[in-house]
């Protein structure tokens, strides 16, 4: 342990640092954490930084959209199951119809 990581640890404590209960990866040693960035005390090493996939959140949808998508998912059923020409002809005039209606709705 070098006396520059020892005071450069303890300024990071003194500004609001934190003691982190996870060890160094690479030696074992005692981590100081402070705004994302962690130090370890003995090695001076930090974790590779690896970037870490954005999920993105679903927006939250009107009413109307969530039951436009739930006719949908009905119709889409139907049409399925369907076993007449005539009837899935209707069917997909109606989806197409809600697939604009949503589109609209959206925007």
């Amino acid at each position: 342990m070098s006396k520059d990581l020892t005071k450069k640890a303890a300024d990071m404590l003194l500004q609001g640092a934190t003691l982190l209960s996870e060890p160094c990866p690479y030696c074992k040693g005692v981590r100081v954490m402070k705004e994302g960035h962690a130090l370890c005390i003995s090695c001076g090493r930090e974790p590779e930084k690896k970037e870490i996939p954005e999920i993105k959140q679903k927006e939250s949808q009107s009413p109307l959209v969530e039951t436009l998508e739930k006719k949908l998912a009905v119709l889409s059923k139907e049409l399925e199951e369907e076993k007449d020409h005539t009837k899935q002809q209707e069917i997909l005039k109606s989806i197409n119809s809600l697939l604009e209606t949503i589109d609209k709705t959206k925007k």
